[in-house]
């Protein structure tokens, strides 16, 4: 278990702990638990994991507040826990720099899969300029695309939009957050422009409108590309 991928559970639920832990560890992550705020904080600092499992409601301080502290320094996925399922609530803590959200309860399927998806984004984004997503290829570098290795035609703006998409593979961006970060701040409000594009996008990329395997949408938050 030496070289096991390290994920920390920050909950001060005791059977949410221990479901965790049976799940993870059976599946051969290497688990750390935290009850309430304070020793997550110090336990990710002094043994940063993979991937932290982050409980919004704990009982010292609000998990909100804990993922700032840790998006000071920590890079790597942050995924909440939480009973909260508020749309505000969620957009609130991706926008805060959470990679996932996941409602309680939850399908421990769902969220092995959220799991991989992450640590694998996580993974390949270092170095590699060239990404690849089931049967789409992405080279940074050259700003080419590839399906199926044939090249596909995209505008400046559509290459920027599913660069940023591919890049955070298997992470919830929010709408406040596509627009800002490829429009400008002056555009957070501008969703119109955002669902042109993201249409314009699947035509390209996708085989099946009615039912996109690449980019899919969080009704009321955002997009994940898978």
């Amino acid at each position: 278990m030496s070289n096991a991928i390290e994920i920390l559970v920050i909950d001060d639920e005791a059977q949410i702990r221990k479901l965790l832990n049976i799940t993870l560890e059976s599946n051969d992550y290497k688990v750390k638990e935290a009850i309430n705020a304070r020793e997550g904080l110090l336990m990710a600092a002094n043994h940063p994991p993979d991937l932290i499992l982050l409980d919004l409601g704990l009982p010292d301080e609000s998990g909100h507040v804990v993922l700032e502290k840790l998006r000071e320094w920590y890079t790597k996925p942050v995924i909440i826990l939480s009973v909260q399922s508020s749309e505000e609530d969620i957009v609130k803590a991706l926008d805060a720099g959470a990679n996932d959200y996941l409602v309680k309860p939850f399908r421990t399927g769902e969220l092995l899969a959220r799991i991989r998806s992450l640590l694998r984004s996580s993974s390949s984004e270092s170095e590699n300029p060239i990404l690849t997503s089931n049967d789409l290829q992405i080279d940074l570098s050259l700003r080419i695309v590839k399906k199926n290795n044939e090249p596909i035609k995209l505008t400046v703006t559509e290459y920027n939009l599913l660069a940023l998409l591919i890049k955070n593979e298997g992470k919830v961006l929010t709408h406040q957050y596509l627009l800002r970060a490829i429009w400008g701040p002056s555009y957070i409000s501008q969703s119109q422009y955002l669902r042109v594009y993201i249409a314009q996008l699947r035509k390209k990329i996708e085989d099946d409108l009615n039912k996109p395997l690449h980019i899919i949408t969080e009704s009321g938050i955002g997009y994940r590309f898978i």
